[in-house]
């Protein structure tokens, strides 16, 4: 029986499987350079706006995003500035080896 998760770990599932779908991964790279709203990221996705509404929802309950209501729109952006550094580091993960590269020297 697998021994259970910390809610550290908990929390990193959580976010990851957010960020594992093609759409909410387009979603939170173009809320890298600013806050959108739902409109703006409905045509960025290309899918119908209750669609565009269930990743948004997965995203926040995730803690990826943070919203807030102006008017008739609502507006979201990145919980945290540090999302392109995380990328980068993803970015790393199967790329070849530098030749310099120790276990594990910060990572990138």
């Amino acid at each position: 029986m697998p021994k259970p998760l910390s809610s550290a770990a908990s929390k990193r599932v959580a976010v990851l499987k957010a960020l594992a779908h093609p759409s909410r991964l387009l979603i939170t790279e173009a809320l890298m350079t600013r806050e959108l709203c739902v409109c703006d990221l409905r045509e960025l996705v290309g899918d119908d706006l209750s669609t565009v509404s269930k990743h948004l929802s997965l995203l926040r309950s995730a803690g990826v995003l943070l919203s807030e209501k102006r008017g008739l729109n609502v507006y979201y952006r990145l919980s945290c500035d540090c999302f392109g550094e995380f990328l980068k580091c993803v970015d790393q993960v199967g790329a070849e080896p530098k030749a310099t590269r120790t276990l594990f020297p910060n990572c990138c």
